[in-house]
């Protein structure tokens, strides 16, 4: 991994490795990380950017895997680094796929131009399979992009950690009469995904609706053509590592694009 070298510099510039991470997180900012790999040359080995984004266990590098350690953005600038599980299994989905008939009766011709996880979901749920996957009918899309969240505290494990003003994306957010459901969305297999990626906006918009909000991971595979659906949940909605799998489903869309 690229980023590998310019982690183990970070770690020695701040003594990180003698941090005691059974009492707190470590606090690490955007101008540290600068700092310290100013002297690399490539961008992937000095923009804060690239390396931050650790979205699977694997993207971690070497010297977060060996202690057990993943990252969080606390602030705009300003991160975490946290010991403890970060990331949720993404099991992959053995049961045979359901057939969904579309409700649409005409062909969406622009769907069909590129293959981005957005165009995907959107296929999806102009389909009505989001719809129907919630047993809701009333659901209409309402969130979409980036937004900045509220301040908002939680712990992994023992730990508290405090957040303010944190920039999310969700990939698709639909409103219904008494549900919010939020979806991460993918166009390829994954085994495993950050927490926070679910975690942050379910935190965020808890705090905006009185409505139930409701997570979604989704999938579409380019290998057999199937949509596949997670919905995760927390058991406590002030602890990180309380998310749990409720259901889950693939389906192959019948209808006028097939």
């Amino acid at each position: 991994m690229a980023n590998n070298e310019s982690w183990k510099k970070i770690f020695e510039d701040y003594d990180i490795n003698n941090h005691n991470f059974k009492k707190e997180p470590f606090p690490l900012s955007a101008s540290q990380i600068k700092i310290s790999c100013q002297d690399f040359k490539t961008v992937a080995q000095k923009e804060v950017r690239i390396l931050c984004k650790q979205d699977s266990r694997t993207d971690r590098p070497n010297v977060f895997i060996s202690n057990n350690l993943f990252l969080l953005p606390i602030k705009n600038g300003k991160y975490v680094i946290v010991k403890g599980e970060g990331y949720v299994d993404i099991p992959d989905i053995t049961t045979p796929p359901k057939t969904y008939n579309s409700e649409l009766d005409y062909k969406l011709e622009t769907s069909e131009i590129g293959d981005s996880e957005m165009q995907h979901l959107d296929f999806a749920y102009a389909s009505s399979l989001i719809r129907t996957f919630m047993n809701d009918d009333s659901l209409v899309l309402t969130i979409r992009g980036r937004k900045y969240t509220p301040s908002f505290s939680f712990k992994v494990g023992k730990q508290l950690i405090e957040t303010q003003s944190v920039q999310t994306e969700v990939d698709g957010g639909y409103e219904g009469r008494k549900n919010v459901v939020l979806i991460e969305a993918k166009n390829s297999k994954t085994s495993n995904t950050i927490i926070r990626q679910l975690f942050y906006p379910y935190k965020q918009w808890k705090t905006y609706t009185q409505k139930n909000v409701f997570l979604l991971f989704f999938e579409r595979r380019k290998d057999n053509g199937f949509y596949y659906i997670w919905q995760y949940g927390f058991t406590d909605e002030n602890n990180y590592n309380s998310i749990k799998l409720i259901k889950s489903e693939r389906y192959l869309i019948d209808g006028p694009n097939v």
